[in-house]
């Protein structure tokens, strides 16, 4: 009786995949993760095993840099074939030629951020698709790098400001808003998906819809403009069927945001603002090219605060600016005292390849600018801690994270003050009733009892 050999299928071409940066860069990492998927091509977060490697790089500032660098490296030494897109790969390097290409010429292919189209031209062209992409299932809601109870949404691409210590209009080039039918339908498949928290990023949030000139879109057939106003409004009303979260980052403090705080008071979204200000002093703002005044963020703050007394204020400075004097770096820390900044973050001014303000006169020592920052994050966890204390004793809605073994010795949770790895952590405690279990992606109940550092401890009621 003669042997009969079965043919075996052959396994899907395998991608290694490596997502660097910021939230904008892993919304372009899920996009192509999902294009992928569609195609029939296995993913993986390795190269061992892998037919080729894509790296989505950052390269905003130095450290971003070695960090992409040193990656592709890896990724070339252990794999051997790889495609590189991302802020980095829109990069010169020196004499004008580009950087990647210049610091790793073996790579086989270099795109620029948001991309996919590219991406995928040079993985079929050095990994062909393995079959038809309309017989293939995909989630609907795409691919996503993020647990499964939260999620980015990426509402422009793109930037109109030319801030002297930014190349991120180089990269990814002037503001363009996404369709909002297009961003609602997103936003809708991520809330039907099981989504309880929608981040929404793009560069400059309060910038949606300028580029189109707030034109009128569609969405479910109503009528619906292109503004962050009515975006975030739409959000807010889809969002609460789900009983879910709209939390809004890079939001700059144009006069039209105090239209959002009122959203807030409703419970359309949170009442957090991720605001990056940068500094306080004008002089300091002049030479940044930033488009708004220290004098008129301390007034805009204290309206936030005045309509919406709950309102959480995030933000990014930057400290040892070129020319930045001792006066001018004591008038930000006075700023963030009386500002009273609940979650704060400060950078070194680290020049970047390409910015404008590496011409600006007056450079500040490095040794000065990493003392000015330690002295600014010491004020900025003074404030910080002297804010959370007052939580101690209230009863907050907490969205967990993390609950081993149904949360029955705790777990790890997030209020509406605290974005997913940038701010603190509601850490729970044992449940005081037996019955009460904790579940990933659910809401609880939880009585503060104390702060910690950054964190606040609760037990869940």
């Amino acid at each position: 009786m003669s042997e009969t050999l079965v043919p075996v299928a052959n396994a899907a071409p395998k991608v290694g995949f490596v997502s660097l940066g910021c939230p904008k860069a892993l919304t372009d990492s899920e996009l192509i993760l999902t294009q992928l998927s569609a195609e029939g091509y296995q993913t993986s977060k390795t190269f061992a095993g892998a037919d080729l490697v894509i790296v989505n790089t950052c390269g905003f500032i130095d450290d971003a840099v070695r960090e992409s660098l040193d990656t592709i490296g890896e990724a070339l030494a252990e794999n051997g074939k790889v495609i590189v897109t991302g802020c980095l790969g829109a990069r010169e390097g020196e004499g004008g030629g580009n950087l990647v290409r210049q610091m790793h010429p073996s790579v086989l292919a270099v795109t620029g951020p948001h991309a996919t189209h590219e991406v995928m031209t040079a993985v079929h062209l050095h990994l062909p698709k393995p079959h038809d992409p309309f017989v293939d299932l995909v989630p609907p809601q795409g691919i996503k790098l993020t647990p499964r109870h939260y999620a980015y949404l990426k509402i422009s691409e793109g930037c109109n400001h030319r801030c002297t210590f930014c190349i991120i209009p180089s990269m990814r080039g002037d503001l363009v808003s996404r369709p909002i039918g297009d961003v609602l339908t997103e936003a809708r498949k991520l809330f039907e998906a099981g989504v309880k928290e929608l981040l929404v990023v793009s560069q400059d949030t309060s910038a949606y819809g300028v580029d189109v000139k707030y034109r009128t879109g569609f969405w479910d057939g109503k009528p619906v403009k292109t503004r962050m106003f009515d975006l975030v409004r739409s959000l807010g009303e889809l969002a609460k069927g789900y009983g879910a979260w709209v939390r809004l980052h890079y939001v700059y403090p144009y006069p039209h945001v105090d239209e959002i705080i009122p959203l807030m008071v409703d419970g359309l979204c949170l009442p957090y603002l991720d605001v990056p200000l940068q500094h306080s002093h004008p002089d300091v703002l002049r030479r940044m090219k930033r488009p708004a005044s220290g004098e008129k963020n301390l007034e805009r703050i204290a309206r936030w605060r005045e309509l919406c007394p709950e309102i959480v204020v995030r933000s990014t400075f930057i400290a040892g600016f070129p020319g930045e004097t001792e006066a001018e770096f004591d008038h930000l820390l006075e700023f963030l005292r009386e500002a009273r900044i609940d979650r704060a973050g400060c950078f070194a001014y680290s020049p970047v390849a390409g910015a404008t303000a590496n011409a600006l006169p007056d450079a500040v020592p490095h040794a000065l600018r990493e003392e000015r920052r330690a002295r600014f994050m010491a004020v900025a966890e003074a404030v910080s801690a002297d804010k959370l204390q007052q939580r101690v004793g209230a009863t907050m809605q907490v969205l967990v994270d993390s609950a081993p073994g149904m949360g029955k010795k705790g777990g790890v949770g997030r209020s509406y003050a605290d974005a997913p790895e940038i701010d603190g952590l509601v850490r729970l405690l044992p449940p005081e009733k037996i019955s009460k279990t904790l579940k990933v992606g659910e809401f609880t109940k939880a009585r503060v009892v104390a702060a910690q550092g950054h964190d606040l401890l609760a037990v869940p009621i």
